[in-house]
């Protein structure tokens, strides 16, 4: 399982904290919610509330020994269970243990209309009860407009809400409230996030037929947060939230070098190949090899022993194994042997969050010590330009922290030559191989550059890359002079 530091370190709270236990989210929150106190999550319908409220409980039952009250004031429990029971989360289990409650809740309107006047008496006795049959550390209450969405009297209902609010820190449970967003505050009534020591605003919006979830900590009195919108998914396994990058550049670093797989790119990198657990990105117009390069340095790290996990955005893995015979790449071996795991899909499949979540969770499961991304450039046709970079770099931060290798390629429409990439990411890498196709007289040839390799000496020069069926070569580049004499650079 992927755990929250794993993305975002996370320093001492300054007071006590109820992880979440939720995938990146204790890291945003520098540790998790305010213990014994009361968030407000909320957001527009379809956003995530629910999920992230019952998964609170779930994981506080199942991972920190706290029982959890979930009260709906809108689903029944038999709706609720079915909804989380695709998560994977064993709820009737947890009930059975009484580790978890979820009752359901209706309060006519006469029960908190006292002789005219607006009371929570009815739903605190609720609560209480709630929490004295379970010994509940941990509440949810979803959603709490339901209660009060008919009243308009607002000086009442502010008293009421505060009241409610003071009641759970007096009784030391930490808890979840989830409101509706209003269309000018945060919620319908402009009232929760007042009294709230911490406030989570979820967002569901949709760009270009594009669907995008993000999260933002709007406050969290008494605590430092990362204040910014951070993209999160609702997958197969709940919720997930995704920090731009790790708090600190504190990876570490190998002297270890990896073959590329081929010899003379070997030569042409300081005769060793990469360094372990750094980034390469390999750039060129289509047909100048980039995959193959991406295929060999795949079948040298299995040579090795080691596992490789290949994520291939245009091929499927029949398509690759067969091509890449080719060059005398063979990659069924090691595709039989589970060296080697092969996972190819459309990146229109899912959105960005998703793509950032299978590969961290295929390379945690799986345990390579080199991932390739063939080819990034594809990643277009789900996100912009900032979000790309935003998820690459992500995705580079988790495998640097655990010396994984990372391989990416990248197609150019122009000159593979150019000095920036299409998604200008060739800042953040360590090594950037670009490949192009030069004409020498009648006929076209391909040629490699090494651009920059990150604290190693490596060769300036462009050469010619001859791939055959005996592999990839390289050689000095020929260039045709005007008396028809051939120079060999």
């Amino acid at each position: 399982m992927i755990r929250a530091e794993n993305f975002l370190t996370v320093s001492s709270p300054p007071f006590a904290k109820a992880p979440s236990g939720i995938l990146g989210l204790d890291g945003v929150m520098r540790g998790g919610f305010p213990a014994g106190r009361p968030t407000l999550v909320c957001g527009g319908p379809g956003c995530g509330k629910t999920i992230l409220a019952m998964e609170f409980l779930v994981r506080g039952a199942q991972e920190f020994d706290e029982p959890g009250l979930f009260l709906s004031f809108e689903e029944n429990p038999a709706e609720l269970l079915d909804n989380f029971r695709s998560f994977g989360f064993d709820v009737e289990g947890l009930v059975r243990k009484k580790k978890l409650k979820i009752s359901h809740v209706e309060i006519p309107r006469g029960e908190i209309l006292e002789s005219g006047v607006f009371s929570l008496d009815a739903l605190i006795v609720r609560l209480a009860h709630g929490i004295a049959e379970i010994g509940a550390k941990r509440i949810a209450l979803d959603t709490i407009d339901s209660v009060f969405s008919a009243l308009s009297n607002t000086e009442a209902l502010r008293n009421e809400i505060a009241r409610l609010f003071h009641w759970l820190r007096d009784k030391g449970v930490t808890s979840v409230i989830t409101g509706e967003r209003g269309k000018e505050e945060l919620t319908r009534d402009g009232l929760q996030e007042y009294v709230s020591d911490c406030v989570v605003l979820l967002d569901h919006r949709v760009t270009e037929q594009t669907s995008k979830r993000r999260l933002r900590v709007v406050k969290y009195r008494g605590s430092a947060h990362a204040a910014d919108e951070f993209p999160f998914l609702i997958g197969a396994t709940g919720f997930s939230v995704l920090p731009i990058t790790a708090a600190g550049l504190d990876y570490g670093v190998y002297s270890e070098r990896l073959s590329t797989g081929v010899k003379d790119i070997d030569d042409m990198l300081g005769g060793q190949g990469y360094f372990k657990g750094t980034t390469v990105l390999v750039t060129g117009m289509s047909g100048t090899g980039k995959s193959s390069l991406a295929a060999n340095f795949a079948q040298a790290a299995c040579q090795r022993g080691e596992r490789c996990l290949y994520f291939s955005f245009e091929e499927s893995t029949a398509q690759i194994a067969r091509n890449m015979k080719s060059v005398s790449v063979d990659l069924d071996p090691w595709l039989n042997r589970g060296l080697l795991k092969v996972l190819a899909s459309r990146p229109t499949f899912q959105g960005l969050e998703g793509h950032l979540v299978s590969i961290a969770s295929e390379a945690e499961a799986f345990g390579p010590s080199c991932v390739l991304l063939d080819p990034i450039t594809n990643f277009i046709a789900v996100g912009n330009l900032h979000e790309i970079k935003s998820m690459l770099t992500r995705i580079l931060d988790f495998l640097k922290r655990r010396g994984i290798t990372l391989m990416m390629t990248a197609l150019t429409t122009g000159s593979g030559m150019s000095e920036e990439t299409e998604l200008h990411v060739s800042s953040i890498v360590d090594t950037w191989i670009a490949l192009d196709t030069t004409r020498a007289g009648r006929t076209h040839s391909r040629s490699i550059r090494v651009v920059k390799s990150r604290g190693m000496r490596h060769s300036h020069d462009s050469r010619e890359m001859i791939m055959s069926d005996s592999g990839i070569t390289v050689c000095p580049l020929e260039t045709e002079q005007p008396n028809g004499h051939k120079q060999v650079r």
